[in-house]
């Protein structure tokens, strides 16, 4: 009898890959790189003059640093410092509200009714459009007639409407407010899988031992969940410092600069007059690496140390039986 041939198929996996890699290619390789060598030339205005690095390569970057005529420091720093701001203020009010409902809805004691529907309501924001968002809040907040000024001027708490808008502490909450609600949501998804995945016999042993909801909650969930919780703050790290849409299509960076978020700063200074799309490649650069020292910061300071100690251990103890050999 003939023996069968046998089809390899792995080659058509490749072929389907192709695609991929030209899109990641031509759409992302390529900018970054592209990117990465604008912030060393000369590339500004309308019509670009040839392409040449500077005599200074690091003039771009002294710029966004440089204090403007006034005194006041760069609208760079600025606008990272606003960044900053806005990025912590929601975020702090939003992983202890996830907390919270993903503790809240993964208690046996509690069993809450009607979870699915609770977790469709929160998660919810999450899946607005940023526009649809912007428009909705544009709209509560109107002056003079908006849903949230009638309602203030008629329980007596305003004498009359408020421009919201125009007020840069107003704004700036408002902002700092809808990325709360926009997120909170998907952050207490991702906290309620990973409290799920704990072992329950862990939480049974407790009960037993006579641990009540906080020390369950302080001394086995939050050490449980802390890889999970590490993603949460480097992925959200990484979308606040990168923060745009909201801040853009809602207050468009204003009033006075109070919401000119870095990714406001990068977009502003590329694409309007007069076109700095080297300094704008710069702060791009250095926004990079912002990301990148504060996500390695998390990553130390989250470190599980019982296990870092055990490598250190584990590490010292083959160096000695090295030498011992040797030795022998």
């Amino acid at each position: 009898m003939e023996k069968k041939k046998l089809v390899n198929y792995s080659k058509f996996g490749y072929l389907f890959a192709i695609p991929f890699f030209l899109t990641f290619l031509v759409f992302t390789l390529y900018p970054i790189c592209y990117t990465l060598l604008l912030g060393f030339t000369n590339q500004e205005g309308a019509i670009p003059p040839k392409l040449k690095i500077l005599k200074d390569p690091l003039d771009n970057f002294k710029y966004l640093f440089k204090k403007r005529s006034s005194g006041s420091m760069s609208f760079f720093l600025e606008s990272l410092i606003t960044t900053a701001r806005i990025w912590i203020v929601n975020f702090i009010p939003q992983i202890c509200l996830a907390l919270l409902l993903s503790a809240w809805f993964t208690d046996n004691r509690v069993k809450v009714k009607g979870q699915g529907f609770f977790k469709v309501v929160f998660y919810l924001p999450n899946i607005i459009t940023a526009a649809t968002i912007a428009i909705l809040f544009n709209t509560l907040f109107a002056y003079p007639k908006g849903p949230i000024n009638d309602l203030l001027t008629s329980m007596k708490i305003l004498k009359q409407p408020f421009n919201f808008v125009l007020s840069k502490t107003a704004t700036r909450a408002i902002v700092e407010f809808i990325q709360c609600w926009q997120w909170y949501g998907s952050t207490m998804i991702t906290l309620i899988a990973a409290v799920i995945g704990i072992n329950p016999e862990i939480f049974e042993a407790a009960e037993i031992d006579g641990a009540n909801r906080w020390r369950k909650f302080w001394n086995i969930t939050l050490p449980s969940v802390r890889p999970i919780m590490l993603f949460t703050l480097v992925t959200s790290l990484i979308g606040g410092l990168s923060m745009f849409d909201i801040p853009q299509l809602f207050a468009t960076g204003g009033p006075d600069r109070a919401t000119t978020t870095i990714a406001i700063y990068i977009y502003n200074t590329a694409m309007k007059k007069p076109y700095k799309y080297n300094r704008a490649a710069a702060a791009s650069i250095l926004l990079f690496f912002i990301i990148i020292f504060f996500s390695a910061l998390l990553f130390y300071f989250m470190r599980d140390k019982d296990a870092a100690k055990l490598r250190k251990l584990k590490k010292q103890e083959l160096k000695n039986a090295k030498l011992a050999g040797k030795g022998a």
